[in-house]
């Protein structure tokens, strides 16, 4: 019983600490969605050029997508003319990054791992997208009309209308109001179930595991970050709920480099996306993406302990740190307000997943009497 007191009071203090920052995230992110529209930058990324890759490497950063959810969006920047180079590049920028994930790891983690996330993945995005475009095969080229219609309600195409007119088919007001509600039910109902996962997953690991286990065997060097390249790359996590088990893990003894190989794996690779990857950009493209991800995802973890290193900093005592900033009450009515929010989508996921009763067989002879 004691144990199971020592995970939830961990798990909760974990969800206080990251509540307001998720939220902010989140709003950020439902901003980004109906004032930028993600196709209307595809034109830019057609080019098999460094600077293609660049954009598309920084496009995806502050984009809110988890590896599974990253892959339509790509296959439509591939559809509308990106290269394979630029595809790559988004491809692995998204999903390792975002402004929702930004913001927790500044909550749960300190300032330098919150600097050092997203640039990790720019370097990672931008050297898989360079490579792909050096060894890509000579295509003909097509040419393709970027999608420009209205990212609230395809209210015009972008083509017929241009964008000095369509500027004033929605008010500030209602961009702001459909960010919102984009944010809080749609975005939010995709990551509230995993989001927990990794908040339980952080009780327990503090909870459960000893500290010399993980000090010992992820404790720095090349070796832990292979170990934890092995853990990271097969499971299915988003960057937001990845955050709170890094940050328990560096709180046993976890290097932070090697928290950074998890929080790079983790969200951009996992075996589901990866089957998906192969028809999106093929298999070179494929073996490409998971080279560089492995690659130079220990390459920035083996950096990131020698900056820690170098600089005297210690990542155990500077967890949460930012958390404190927040007075307690606001915190709290943050996570009782993100609890509020995360009631639906965390319920259908347990009726989906738990509670779904199998489809019996129609037992009926005739053709019209069941569906």
């Amino acid at each position: 019983m004691g144990i199971l007191v020592n995970v939830i009071s961990g798990s909760w203090k974990i969800l206080l600490d990251s509540s307001v920052y998720v939220l902010f995230g989140l709003l950020v992110a439902g901003l980004l969605r109906v004032f930028i529209n993600p196709a209307s930058i595809a034109k830019h990324l057609g080019k098999n050029s460094v600077s293609s890759v660049f954009k598309a490497a920084l496009f995806g950063i502050p984009i809110p997508l988890c590896s599974c959810g990253v892959l339509p969006a790509a296959a439509s920047l591939k559809k509308q003319g990106a290269s394979n180079g630029a595809t790559t590049a988004f491809l692995i920028s998204t999903p390792e990054s975002g402004v929702d994930s930004i913001a927790i790891t500044y909550a749960l983690l300190d300032p330098v791992m919150t600097i050092a996330r997203p640039i990790s993945g720019m370097i990672t995005a931008s050297a898989a997208g360079i490579s792909e475009n050096l060894f890509k095969r000579k295509k003909k080229s097509v040419n393709t009309t970027p999608d420009l219609s209205c990212p609230l309600d395809n209210c015009c195409d972008g083509i017929d209308c241009p964008p000095e007119v369509h500027r004033n088919h929605h008010k500030f007001s209602e961009k702001t109001v459909a960010g919102m509600k984009y944010a809080f039910k749609v975005l939010w109902g995709d990551l509230a179930s995993w989001f927990y996962v990794g908040i339980l997953l952080s009780g327990l690991i503090g909870t459960l595991i000893p500290d010399d286990i993980l000090t010992r065997y992820l404790g720095g060097g090349l070796s832990s970050m292979l170990l934890m390249l092995m853990v990271g790359i097969p499971i299915y996590i988003c960057a937001t709920a990845s955050t709170p088990i890094a940050a328990a893990l560096i709180l046993k003894g976890v290097s932070p480099g090697a928290a950074l190989v998890f929080l790079l794996a983790g969200p951009a690779t996992n075996i589901t996306s990866l089957t998906v990857l192969l028809k999106v950009i093929g298999k070179r493209a494929t073996t490409i993406y998971l080279g560089c991800i492995g690659i130079f995802s220990v390459l920035c973890g083996l950096a990131l302990d020698w900056i820690y290193s170098s600089f005297g900093f210690s990542a155990k005592a500077m967890v949460g740190q930012a958390s404190e900033a927040i007075p307690f009450w606001l915190k709290l009515a943050g996570t009782l307000f993100l609890v509020s929010l995360s009631a639906k989508p965390v319920y259908g996921a347990l009726k989906r997943n738990f509670y779904k009763k199998k489809q019996e067989p129609c037992k009926c002879k005739s053709d019209s009497c069941c569906s």
